[in-house]
């Protein structure tokens, strides 16, 4: 044997269990397909942060990830659907804290989240904020506490429809501001936002995703955000806590696998998502919207879902909105 075909051989004895074990890697998430559920129509504001999380996930898990809009009963239907799925990595959801108001405004359903979805992370905070235009005769948001209190009923405003998110978010400020709005459902915030440019409703409540845009090119202006204190990204917008004390409507984004998911692949999830807090392409995506990275995993989520699930059963009654909508 020459030196020649000798350091091949050499080369090769070495570069073998490289391969072996790149191959290996490859080959630990058990499935090579794994769809991530999102339980609203294409194009909304979770998929931005969905497809960056599944773009990274196919290349860190040796499976592809792909992106699945499933929507339908206000996200139940997407939601219940991962529910149902077996445990075994192929299906996840990725959902916006419009699940913490599933339980109680669609019991058709029969769902809670604690008790059918494993949970993996709260992905990112995402504001929400009242928006008018920027001609409206509201300058701030004591002057629309001030008219509509003056004029019981006669406001209008948009969401995304009927026990969304956005809408409860407006049912508690109506309620703890002491005044009566009328609430306009859309199929979308960004039919309200529209809306809005029409004249058909006074404001309107959405996710930073969706309006900080409008107010950033001063086609609209923000008149408080529902987050409990001043968002960073933007202090020149109040939170409508410093004037309705107690009001707080957190908006975010989460991560969850069907219940049963063995701990070893919940662990490698976790893990992953956690080492997303820093990725660069998911920062400089969300941050035009003041969205906060949180990756803080299960415990996080839980407790939050555990604070807000009844805290948004309590609004929903006192607003005396109907569940099953």
């Amino acid at each position: 044997m020459n030196r020649r075909n000798a350091l091949m051989l050499a080369g090769g004895a070495l570069a073998a269990p490289l391969l072996a074990s790149g191959a290996a890697r490859a080959q630990d998430w058990p499935v090579r397909q794994v769809k991530v559920v999102i339980p609203f129509a294409a194009g909304g504001p979770q998929d931005i942060p969905a497809r960056i999380i599944a773009d990274r996930l196919s290349r860190t898990m040796g499976a592809t990830f792909f992106i699945e809009n499933r929507p339908g009963v206000g996200g139940g239907l997407g939601a219940q659907m991962v529910a149902n799925s077996p445990p075994d990595g192929a299906t996840l959801l990725f959902i916006s804290s419009s699940i913490s108001i599933l339980p109680t405004m669609q019991r058709q359903l029969n769902f809670d989240p604690l008790r059918d979805l494993a949970p993996l992370t709260v992905v990112c905070d995402v504001p929400a904020g009242m928006m008018v235009r920027a001609d409206s005769r509201f300058a701030d948001l004591a002057s629309l506490i001030a008219e509509a209190k003056a004029n019981p009923g006669k406001l209008t405003y948009g969401s995304g429809g009927v026990g969304s998110a956005n809408h409860l978010a407006g049912a508690q400020f109506a309620a703890l501001a002491g005044i009566e709005t009328v609430h306009v459902p859309y199929r979308g915030v960004s039919q309200a936002v529209n809306a809005i440019y029409t004249g058909e409703i006074d404001f309107v409540f959405g996710s930073s995703v969706e309006v900080l845009a409008h107010h950033r090119q001063g086609r609209a202006r923000l008149l408080g955000m529902t987050m409990p204190a001043r968002v960073p990204a933007v202090p020149e917008i109040p939170a409508i806590a410093e004037l309705v004390p107690g009001y707080a409507a957190p908006n975010w984004f989460a991560m969850f696998a069907p219940k049963g998911m063995p701990e070893p692949m919940m662990q490698r999830l976790v893990a992953e998502l956690t080492a997303m807090k820093t990725d660069e392409t998911l920062i400089a995506r969300l941050s035009p919207a003041a969205a906060v990275i949180r990756m803080d995993g299960p415990a996080a989520l839980t407790a939050q879902l555990t604070a807000e699930i009844p805290r948004w059963r309590e609004v929903i009654r006192r607003a005396g909105i109907g569940g099953d909508a």
